[in-house]
């Protein structure tokens, strides 16, 4: 095989591990999507605890947003390919994330904020991710990052042509940094006859967006995620052109404590988060980058 610009040294062509569907669901105030993986896959997935794939040309489907709610333990990556979100949160932040942007958003020790999607003429499409926290950082001062869609370097190589959001492919770094976890986050794009190379050194997916290819042996359409073992290398080709998120992260393997949008480590973390939003002092002061009571 010959070796890629991407691909760091000869590695063994990698397995999938299984392909997710996901299911169509709603949540929020109603917004229809289809939530790819979740909380019956953390083991699986770690860190990662959630990707929700959302979009429709019926703005009924997603106007009813997000309202106003409250997120500690994790970071949440929101990511627009096409249309508008109005967001505004508990540190003063607010504005509109809009096709091509991303928002990365460290919830940390806790953050309530609302994602209200925009009326939009014609296919609104996005996804958010659920990156978690390691325990040393579940309470760490919440950080907002808003990364306009021309703020996002593209390496463009043969028949691929790869958006860097998070991590470094080719000599090209992405804008994302100072992250808890090291992670990886790509939109590729793969034009006909295209192939893409990786190494999947640890918890390593790839999302299909539009288009298919074939990956181990398997076929990969749209909708469809594939999970990878570890160790081996991921090697995406198509023949029709195929659009794909590829995410990797390092699994932090803790115990997990899940409670709808707060996820700690022990149950008696999670009680002490919903009594504090119910008595009010969920929202912590920040001191020398960790929040205190």
């Amino acid at each position: 095989m010959a070796r890629r610009w991407w691909l760091i040294g000869v590695m063994a062509e990698g397995h999938v591990k299984r392909i997710f569907e996901g299911r169509l669901t709603t949540d929020g105030a109603g917004v229809r999507l289809r939530r790819v993986f979740s909380n019956n896959t953390v083991a699986l997935f770690d860190p990662f605890l959630l990707l929700d794939n959302f979009g429709s040309d019926d703005s009924d489907d997603y106007v009813r947003g997000f309202p106003w709610h409250p997120h500690r333990g994790i970071e949440t990556v929101t990511y627009m390919l096409e249309g508008e979100v109005e967001h505004g949160d508990s540190m003063g932040n607010s504005g509109v994330i809009r096709s091509g942007d991303i928002q990365w958003m460290t919830a940390g020790c806790g953050i309530i904020h609302q994602e209200m999607p925009k009326k939009y003429d014609g296919t609104m499409r996005g996804f958010q991710l659920w990156v978690n926290l390691p325990a040393k950082s579940k309470m760490i001062s919440p950080k907002y990052r808003g990364i306009t869609g021309d703020q996002v370097p593209t390496l463009k190589e043969g028949r691929a042509e790869i958006k860097v959001v998070a991590g470094k492919v080719g000599g090209v770094k992405g804008p994302v940094s100072d992250l808890a976890v090291d992670v990886e986050y790509f939109d590729v794009k793969l034009a006909a006859g295209g192939s893409f190379e990786r190494p999947a050194e640890s918890t390593t997916f790839a999302h299909v967006i539009e288009g298919s290819g074939s990956t181990a042996g398997m076929r990969v359409k749209a909708n469809q995620c594939a999970l990878f073992d570890e160790g081996g290398e991921v090697r995406i080709v198509t023949d029709e052109g195929i659009r794909f998120l590829f995410v990797s992260g390092k699994p932090l393997k803790e115990p997990v404590a899940w409670g709808g949008p707060i996820v700690m480590n022990t149950q008696e973390e999670l009680e002490e988060a919903f009594r504090e939003l119910s008595e009010g002092t969920f929202i912590k002061e920040a001191k020398g980058g960790v929040a205190k009571a």
